[in-house]
């Protein structure tokens, strides 16, 4: 069985206009608009749709903005099945007419099993010259005109249990685990994927701005060609009056990608990224005692919690990573 990545993000959200015209400026392909829905989607076949937060028959904590479901893509409906038979011995699940299979994980995050018919995307980033290393010779790199996010590469929750949450995952879910940010977060990938991470759980109760021990959503990332075609989307956003962001374009170290938050209408941040590692079952998980040294390599603005060099220290985790996770606090 395979869950091979997001189908659907399900937003609530308090201005329905303001955040179409968000994701339309971002670069995500509208499909139908009411005047209590939004639909995108993505050349992938992922799906983002909007609705009024305060929609009573939203999943989630009512009247919360932000990604109020999760629709985890499997690749046949027998893994569908075979995960909706196990999670029913302790869940409640709810079948739609689709074959869909609605549930709370038990974290404030409710999801949903669907087959997803995941399409192909083909992307052609320009080859990098550097002194000495010719590999685009009497050839420009591409100019555009502006970003087109054609995956969801992840989805990012805070949670006030986010270790036992992300042994929900990885147990019932057959997540596996790719990093573990020491006393910060866990970095999940579904089994059908080789992305760095298709699921982030973070500690609601880190000692940094935005974080009260409550559960929420954090952000989503949103996948693009190179470096060019994220700055070219971060400009048109700019243009358009989007507020920037705070930390500006940054590289992540623990799991390589190019990345840019930007605060976002919907709650939460959105986040495009790109250049990001890929990694299958020889990948050997991580733990990183300093969270600060995993989170970047560098950042355009340095925020106070940065501010200071991170420690270099890295630990390869032996055994089972999912074990690793109850030995912690």
């Amino acid at each position: 069985m395979a869950v091979i990545g997001i189908e659907t993000l399900l937003f609530g959200v308090n201005d329905l206009a303001s955040c179409t015209r968000f994701f339309e400026d971002l670069g995500l392909p509208l499909v139908t608009r009411t005047d209590d829905t939004s639909h995108f989607r993505l050349a992938s076949g992922s799906n983002v749709h909007l609705r009024r937060a305060a929609d009573p028959s939203l999943p989630g904590n009512p009247g919360r903005q932000g990604v109020r479901e999760v629709v985890w893509g499997l690749d046949t409906s027998a893994s569908r099945d075979k995960l909706a038979q196990d999670l029913a011995r302790d869940h409640r699940l709810q079948r739609d007419e689709d074959g869909t299979i609605h549930f709370d994980a038990g974290f404030s995050v409710p999801m949903a099993l669907r087959v997803f018919d995941r399409q192909p995307v083909t992307f052609s980033p320009d080859q990098v010259n550097a002194p000495g290393v010719t590999n685009r010779l009497d050839r420009p790199r591409k100019w555009r005109r502006r970003a087109l996010p054609k995956t969801i590469s992840h989805v990012v929750f805070a949670a006030h249990d986010y270790l036992p949450a992300a042994e929900f995952m990885c147990r019932r879910l057959n997540f596996r685990i790719s990093d573990i940010q020491e006393s910060f977060a866990v970095y999940m990938r579904a089994d059908g994927t080789i992305d760095h991470h298709n699921f982030l759980l973070v500690n609601a109760s880190l000692p940094l701005p935005g974080f009260d021990g409550a559960d929420r959503f954090h952000h989503a990332n949103f996948g693009v060609e190179d470096i060019d075609e994220l700055m070219v989307g971060v400009n048109v956003m700019l243009r358009r009056g989007w507020p920037a962001s705070e930390v500006g374009l940054g590289r992540h170290r623990i799991d390589s990608a190019w990345c840019y938050y930007r605060p976002s209408p919907t709650g939460g941040e959105i986040e495009l990224g790109t250049d990001a590692d890929h990694i299958d079952d020889a990948w050997v998980p991580r733990r990183w005692p300093d969270p600060l040294f995993a989170y970047a390599t560098f950042t355009h603005n340095i925020l106070p919690f940065f501010q200071n060099e991170p420690e270099w220290k890295l630990e390869y985790i032996n055994g089972d990573p999912v074990d690793a996770l109850s030995r912690r606090s």
